[in-house]
């Protein structure tokens, strides 16, 4: 369905429980347009390879930092010496998030966060090896910004900048054909991960929130993710994330109790056991949920004994 608008799905593997991502081709005028990169590793360096054999690709536009998005996306450009498009709060995202004062924040931040230090070390070091897999970074020749307009395959795509999963985050609309390219914006199975990640805007999930009202005013009918298949119906699913969201903010409330860290909630709202990977997502987002309640004026916060902890 997706070649009648000019595109290509191309799903790479991850090694995680999320073990796909889906990038994209779009054949333009002059060339090949990718959306999305995965990450740089063998693997997708030579499914590249093939799926790009002689074939002139004269862009690469990341939708955001993420390292399944962004990874491979310098050394792609490399290879075809092709112009980078992405937004500059994603960008500068991307140079700080595995930079070394970063790394060095971030153990500091896991303590506050009331993670056991032997834990704490472990994500650390859970991040510092994503960083082969992000390098090189790619010379950005265009930042994208809310309301341009952008070619992709047989049409012209409104961006629109949508922070929530990432502060820099963009989707692509066309109204002509009332078809939405989401990324990680809205998914169709899965409620996309919000976390605070001690960088950028401290109420990601209140951003997150307005993105889906700004979103749910095109009432979109054919929406294609990057991850999981494409759906019909984003105003629907907007919905049904937003129910979601409720219901999980009613969680950590109950979760807070007479005060607990950023940790103890976190092992009440996720009880299953985790890999340190997906412990770095849930202790995002459970930080996530908690300063979007404290921001409302829901619950608060105090430093004591070394950690932040949370009260009604």
């Amino acid at each position: 369905m997706l070649e009648e608008y000019g595109l290509k799905r191309v799903t790479l593997d991850l090694p995680f429980r999320l073990d796909h991502v889906n990038c994209f081709l779009a054949e333009g005028e002059n060339g090949w347009t990718v959306i999305d990169a995965g990450l740089h590793n063998d693997q997708t360096v030579k499914r590249w390879e093939t799926e790009l054999y002689e074939k002139n690709v004269t862009d690469i536009i990341v939708t955001h930092y993420h390292p399944d998005h962004f990874g491979y996306a310098g050394g792609l450009q490399v290879e075809h010496n092709a112009r980078v498009y992405m937004s500059g709060k994603d960008y500068n995202a991307a140079l700080n998030a595995w930079d070394q004062q970063f790394l060095d924040d971030l153990s500091h931040n896991y303590l506050l966060a009331g993670i056991p230090e032997l834990q704490a070390e472990k994500m650390l070091n859970n991040t510092k090896e994503f960083v082969p897999i992000v390098t090189p970074y790619p010379k950005v020749d265009y930042f994208l910004e809310d309301g341009d307009i952008i070619p992709i395959g047989k049409y012209d795509y409104e961006v629109f900048a949508t922070p929530g999963h990432s502060d820099g985050l963009v989707t692509f609309y066309n109204r002509e054909t009332n078809i939405l390219l989401s990324t990680d914006h809205i998914l169709p199975k899965i409620t996309p991960n919000i976390s605070y990640w001690f960088h950028g805007d401290p109420n990601p999930l209140a951003r997150y929130l307005e993105s889906l009202d700004h979103i749910k005013r095109l009432d979109a009918d054919f929406v294609v993710p990057s991850h999981g298949d494409p759906f019909h119906g984003a105003n629907d699913r907007i919905a049904e994330i937003e129910w979601h969201h409720d219901k999980r903010l009613e969680q950590t409330m109950a979760s807070i109790g007479q005060g607990n860290s950023v940790y103890d909630v976190c092992k009440k709202l996720f009880q299953k056991e985790l890999t340190v990977h997906e412990m770095r997502f849930a202790v995002g987002e459970t930080l996530a949920h908690l300063e979007y309640l404290r921001y409302k004026g829901e619950c608060k916060r105090e430093l004591g004994d070394g950690c932040y902890w949370y009260y009604l």
